[in-house]
């Protein structure tokens, strides 16, 4: 979708307008625009979320547009084919399939970090959550790289591609941003965790299975506070076509679900029957492919 980015230039470019060490909007930076693989997988502790010296006081927005890139994590332009679940009973093909998990989940991560420099005038029981979703996406991802490792695999075997970050770093607001990472590609997460976590059982891979149930287990909360501050951020309560006017075109919401829907989880996350009855009326198809 459109040109593609240039992450490590773009992040080196953004380092003048570092925030002041040691608060919570620096740990963020040094996330997003860090160039090490060991700072992407496993980040320093950040400050404690609670404690107000730990906040830029009037922190202008920083909206980072690529995250640095460590030249171990190959980037691709295309979208890779996912393998089937007949193919799974190869290692190699499930240790592909869990390496595109490991970068969803680390874009995530770096995505709630970005939402932190970029809406500073969000309310700060918001910022503190992503900073809090930010650190489930890390465990989630240090699940998939220690689970790859037993395979014989590390981060960076398999080429990736941004792309969470070519649509969700458009967000032009808060309210926009949960719309779209937390409603939509959360939401959708839960479809597909459990659709893979039945196909890795399936390929007598019972570890990688667990995995996948556990993370849909956390992103539940994920979705539930995507809803809760979709909510409060635009003023009225989750309306289903409220939901859908907030996506950036060209997204829509046949992209943001998987079939079968998940609907116990979604329903755990707050989302009413009638959303998700209106959810499975979209197209089943679209145009577009993640990676």
């Amino acid at each position: 979708m459109g040109a593609a980015m240039a992450p490590t230039e773009d992040a080196r470019a953004a380092r003048a307008d570092a925030p002041p060490a040691g608060t919570l909007e620096a740990w963020c930076f040094e996330f997003v625009t860090g160039t090490e693989l060991e700072v992407k997988l496993a980040p320093r502790s950040a400050p404690a979320a609670h404690d107000e010296r730990s906040w830029e006081p009037a922190a202008p927005s920083r909206r980072i547009r690529a995250p640095g890139r460590p030249p171990e994590l190959v980037p691709s332009l295309r979208a890779a084919r996912t393998p089937r679940a007949g193919a799974l009973a190869a290692p190699r093909a499930r240790a592909q399939l869990l390496h595109a998990f490991l970068h969803h989940e680390l874009q995530a991560a770096e995505l709630f970090a970005w939402a932190v420099l970029a809406f500073p005038t969000a309310p700060r029981e918001f910022r503190a959550g992503l900073v809090r979703l930010c650190q489930e996406e890390l465990a989630h991802l240090g699940l998939y790289a220690r689970r790859l490792t037993t395979l014989g695999f590390a981060a960076g075997a398999f080429p990736v591609r941004d792309w969470l970050w070519e649509r969700v770093s458009g967000a032009g607001d808060a309210a926009a941003f949960v719309a779209l990472l937390g409603l939509g590609f959360e939401g959708a997460n839960l479809d597909h965790s459990a659709r893979f976590a039945a196909a890795f059982r399936a390929a007598g891979d019972a570890e990688s299975a667990s995995i996948l149930a556990r993370i849909e287990r956390d992103e539940v909360a994920h979705v539930a506070f995507a809803a809760r501050w979709f909510a409060r951020l635009s003023g009225a309560p989750l309306d289903y076509e409220r939901w859908r006017a907030a996506l950036p075109a060209p997204l829509t919401p046949a992209l943001l679900q998987g079939r079968p829907l998940n609907r116990a989880a979604r329903l755990r996350a707050g989302l009413d029957a009638d959303f998700l009855a209106q959810l499975e009326r979209e197209p089943a198809t679209n145009t577009e492919r993640r990676a």
